[in-house]
């Protein structure tokens, strides 16, 4: 073999090798997720479950990253870099994610679920397709519906029995209109920031007090700032695994059917853990002296939200047969 030949075949390999390089490296693909939540949150599990689920089944060309106690930013900004495919995936309250998705403000409704149980049965059914198709149209691919529990308020004032014990209380809400006007309807001065900003903003006075699952009251040690904790349970908000619909396409279709199977198996997982995690929370804040009321008059409180229903299906008609179905069912 001449020496131009020797450079030619060695010319040859290396480009042969170069095209194979960039083969592997644009079928592997490292996901990056977002989670507000610490590590040891059931969420937080959950998530790494699926991480590790993905990346066995796909033997190693889809893993994922997973960026805890909201590192990749707050809520809001977040939902919007996965709608840009700027961050893949995290795990969202549909609260915040009816900003962007209507359908998903649905759920923000005060009462409108019964029951933890009932939730899940709607959301793993036609409710919960409702409201897919109208995260897809908006750049988001639902992989799983999450707990959140019951949201209840809680304050550093007073205990909450009734619609006019909220008068003139400061309450954090997320970002979301409804939220606003739940708290306004009962002559509270609703307030959104950011989660980070609540337990000092509560030791400082800038309000009085949020609303939140036992969870993220525990293990954000707000009990510490605000002792009471009435059991109002006046929302239950579903959480949901997605991911960018620009990540989404990028992998084959064998790929998204192992994320879709992940992602429901990892919601499975979180409901159980988080069933666990609230009975505890519970109990390590009644043991710290927080003071737990249970509501027993919710009716009062469903009476005074009418004008928050009202509003919505006046500004969003075309809601008003996904609201009644949930509201009917049993």
């Amino acid at each position: 073999m001449t020496i131009f030949s020797k450079v030619r075949a060695l010319t040859t390999c290396v480009a042969v090798g170069a095209v194979m390089s960039a083969a592997t490296a644009a079928s592997a693909a490292e996901l990056r997720g977002w989670n507000i939540h610490v590590e040891d949150y059931p969420v937080s599990i959950a998530m790494e479950s699926f991480a590790k689920e993905i990346a066995e089944k796909t033997g190693g060309e889809v893993t994922a990253k997973i960026y805890h106690n909201g590192m990749l930013g707050d809520q809001p900004d977040a939902i919007e870099q996965v709608r840009l495919g700027v961050i893949d995936f995290g795990e969202f309250n549909l609260g915040p994610m009816g900003q962007a998705v209507p359908e998903a403000n649905v759920t923000s409704l005060p009462f409108i679920f019964k029951s933890v149980p009932q939730m899940y049965r709607l959301m793993d059914g036609a409710a919960g397709e409702a409201i897919g198709e109208g995260m897809k149209a908006k750049g988001i691919v639902p992989l799983g519906w999450y707990a959140a529990g019951a949201r209840s308020f809680y304050n550093s004032i007073r205990p909450i029995n009734m619609p006019a014990d909220v008068e003139g209380l400061k309450v954090r809400v997320m970002s979301n209109d409804l939220f606003v006007k739940m708290v306004e309807a009962m002559d509270g001065n609703a307030t959104p920031m950011a989660f980070a900003e609540v337990y000092q903003s509560i030791k400082t006075g800038v309000v009085d007090g949020a609303e939140n699952n036992p969870p993220s009251y525990e293990s954000t040690n707000h009990y510490e700032v605000a002792k009471y904790f009435s059991l109002t349970e006046h929302l239950i908000i579903p959480e949901c695994l997605c991911m960018s619909l620009k990540s989404w396409e990028k992998l084959t279709p064998e790929q998204q059917g192992i994320l879709m199977e992940a992602g429901r198996a990892s919601a499975t997982l979180q409901r159980e853990l988080w069933a666990e995690r609230e009975a505890a929370s519970l109990e390590k804040v009644r043991a710290a002296g927080t003071e737990i009321n249970t509501v027993e008059d919710k009716a009062a409180f469903q009476a005074a939200m009418a004008p928050v229903y009202d509003a919505f299906l006046a500004g969003n008609p075309q809601l008003a047969d996904l609201v009644a179905m949930i509201r009917d069912a049993e």
